[in-house]
């Protein structure tokens, strides 16, 4: 089995809260498709239930946080039960390189290269962009930044700023900063924006922070809007978007991969052409929650008409892949700026 140690201390660092994995069987005949999945069990969910519909192949969803269930994968090794791993974020799934089969190239051919594994191991399904959610009612538009480095500013206008520090969402936006502008300016920006942030476990709770007015501001992914708004309609709260070539304007994936030992090999490319597919229209027309399709073949398909043209956040160049290479480095930057303790 191959084992790299400092990522997996990473992880378990990332997985601060613990692994609340759970199985959801069938009942159907022969053994069911085990998925180790690190999104949400509310979002996709109907998700999982339409692919068994669509294929008549049956799935057991181990459900966790992405980091900490990339730490178990690696802890089982080749003895892993799992067949297939669907993460929230492509740091996470990037540290199974040594146990991931190289995918099918036809599938690879669906996905942009930016938003795969140069080596073939995963590709990304959809595309989550990094925004700033705001309070409405207490933040007018001209006082948004146009830069989220504004944020580290010692005079930040705007309070306490919501942020989730052991959230692979918030430690792969770390990462990116990493390649842009290098550890020094990295560790500065942290150090600054500590100063005034408010911590939270989750995005999510980082929203209802926001339309609660508890903080003004927060970074979170940009789909947590809608899911906010889905319960609660009048919520005071929006998304500011860094545009351009800002690295707040970070789009980072969703992934999936094939385990290498899976001895349901087939089944589980089955699940992954299909969540490459059919499985887009789930993401752009169905989810109340709006994340970016990624396949660029399918015509037609396009994200929701009220989200930003995926191309206009494009940002800096990011290596996505080197997200994973650098997570035991990015990890402890965060430790130092005294976001967690």
């Amino acid at each position: 089995m191959r084992r790299t140690a400092p990522a997996l201390l990473a992880l378990l660092f990332l997985a601060a809260a613990a692994l609340t994995a759970a199985c959801g069987g069938s009942d159907g005949g022969g053994e069911p498709l085990v998925v180790y999945s690190g999104r949400e069990q509310e979002l996709v969910e109907p998700l999982y239930a339409k692919f068994t519909a669509d294929t008549g192949i049956e799935l057991d969803v181990r459900w966790g946080d992405s980091a900490a269930l990339s730490a178990t994968i690696l802890e089982e090794g080749d003895a892993s039960p799992a067949d297939v791993f669907y993460a929230q974020d492509a740091g996470s799934i990037g540290v199974l390189d040594g146990l991931l089969a190289e995918l099918p190239a036809d599938d690879r051919a669906l996905i942009p290269t930016q938003y795969q594994d140069s080596g073939g191991r995963w590709v990304g399904v959809t595309g989550r962009a990094r925004v700033m959610a705001y309070n409405t009612e207490r933040v007018e538009a001209a006082q948004l930044p146009g830069s989220v480095l504004e944020l580290a500013q010692a005079d930040w206008p705007l309070g306490p700023i919501g942020v989730a520090p052991t959230n692979a969402s918030f430690v792969g936006f770390v990462g990116a900063l990493r390649q842009v502008l290098g550890d020094e300016a990295t560790q500065a920006w942290l150090d600054g924006i500590a100063t005034h942030a408010r911590t939270y476990e989750k995005n999510s709770q980082i929203v209802d922070a926001v339309a609660a007015g508890e903080v003004d501001t927060g970074l979170v992914n940009h789909y947590y809007l809608y899911e906010k708004l889905a319960s609660d309609p009048a919520a005071p709260i929006a998304n500011h978007y860094f545009v351009g070539a800002d690295v707040g304007s970070f789009v980072n994936v969703a992934a999936v991969g094939v385990l290498a030992g899976s001895e349901r090999q087939a089944d589980a490319e089955t699940l992954v052409t299909w969540l490459l597919t059919e499985g887009q229209v789930f993401f752009a027309a169905e989810a109340e929650e709006r994340e970016y399709p990624l396949n660029a073949t399918q015509p037609g398909l396009e994200a929701a008409a009220d989200l930003p043209p995926l191309a206009d956040l494009s940002g800096p160049e990011i290596d996505l892949a080197a997200l994973a290479a650098g997570l035991e480095g990015t990890v402890q930057m965060i430790r130092d700026a005294g976001l967690v303790t």
